[in-house]
């Protein structure tokens, strides 16, 4: 924010492990808050798409990684980010660049940090103790020589990133004093619940878990109706004498995130305290509300050829204003 008041130039970075073939909105609202903030701050952006990582930990062929490096890539440009300030790269494309800070930043962590910090141990792979740096290195601008050049090699980074990366960066500014760079700025968003529950988390892997941004109106609504955690009572009896609780109800979670009208979201809450909106009620609102976003993204993804994911992820001088 001094920055921006101030006339100065930072930059924005963010990533994804490209583990499936599409996105669920639990991915994707990152990337929405990231595209907002570049649109308010017109500033350059770059994304790590970290194959790496999801080759060390997952078991993916590589080939089958960097398939979906392309595919998850091509969901991330559907966002509607500014070609001209932004800048996609695989690790397995652009580490070599990104090496000579990669191995300044593991001279200054330790075996013994890495294990407190993320709990790794003797029997894992060494790819992985080492992976942190790598994720480091994108957050100082002197990483990037051909995308931010000689005049930007040292400018402020800010992180929107999941709650659950925050380790990785509460490392990276340990170390940035001791290596006389910036310390990243990281702003967090809390986890988007799966819809088993408040308490869960969205995966990839599990279909039922989230809805897609490949999924149909049917499927999300099938999804919603069959698997939605409910904070209601078990019969429309009880619910309408007793009410809900809005708190515990997953629909009125996603409409926390989607429901622009902070008084329509309130009157929902009310009405479902109050017993008066019945739980496949507050259902429907929510696919209503929530699948606009998804069919707008099925949309802008149609026009992202591989061209398109071509010039996102070529190396090449980002603009500043």
């Amino acid at each position: 924010m001094d920055a921006a008041e101030q006339g100065k130039p930072f930059y924005l970075y963010t990533g994804r492990g490209p583990s499936s073939e599409a996105l669920h909105l639990g991915h994707m609202l990152p990337f929405m808050f990231t595209k907002w903030l570049q649109d308010v701050f017109t500033c350059p952006l770059v994304i790590q798409m970290t194959d790496d990582e999801k080759f060390l930990w997952k078991g993916i062929t590589q080939d089958d990684v960097k398939r979906m490096t392309i595919e998850n890539a091509k969901d991330i440009i559907a966002c509607g980010f500014d070609p001209a300030k932004t800048f996609i790269f695989s690790d397995f494309d652009y580490v070599g660049t990104m090496y000579p800070n990669i191995v300044k930043i593991q001279r200054q962590i330790t075996g013994s940090q890495v294990a407190a910090t993320f709990g790794f141990k003797s029997e894992d792979n060494i790819g992985k103790w080492a992976f942190p740096a790598i994720q480091a290195a994108p957050s100082f601008s002197n990483s990037f020589p051909d995308v931010f050049g000689e005049e930007h090699k040292k400018i402020p980074c800010l992180i929107p990133c999941a709650i659950d990366q925050d380790p990785y960066f509460r490392l990276t500014r340990l170390v940035a004093p001791k290596l006389k760079y910036l310390k990243p700025a990281v702003i967090h968003s809390k986890f988007f619940p799966a819809l088993q529950g408040s308490k869960t988390k969205m995966s990839g892997s599990v279909s039922n878990s989230a809805i897609f941004m490949t999924d149909t109106y049917k499927q999300a609504r099938q999804k919603v109706m069959r698997w939605a955690f409910s904070g209601g009572k078990d019969t429309a009896e009880e619910h309408r004498k007793h009410g809900g609780d809005p708190d515990k109800d997953v629909s009125y979670q996603y409409l926390t995130f989607f429901e622009e009208d902070d008084e329509k979201l309130k009157e929902v809450a009310d009405k479902f305290r109050s017993g008066e909106l019945l739980c496949g009620e507050i259902k429907q609102i929510m696919v209503d509300t929530v699948y606009p976003y998804i069919k707008a993204h099925q949309e802008a993804r149609v026009l992202v050829t591989d061209d398109v994911v071509r010039e996102f992820m070529t190396p090449r001088k980002l603009t500043f204003d």
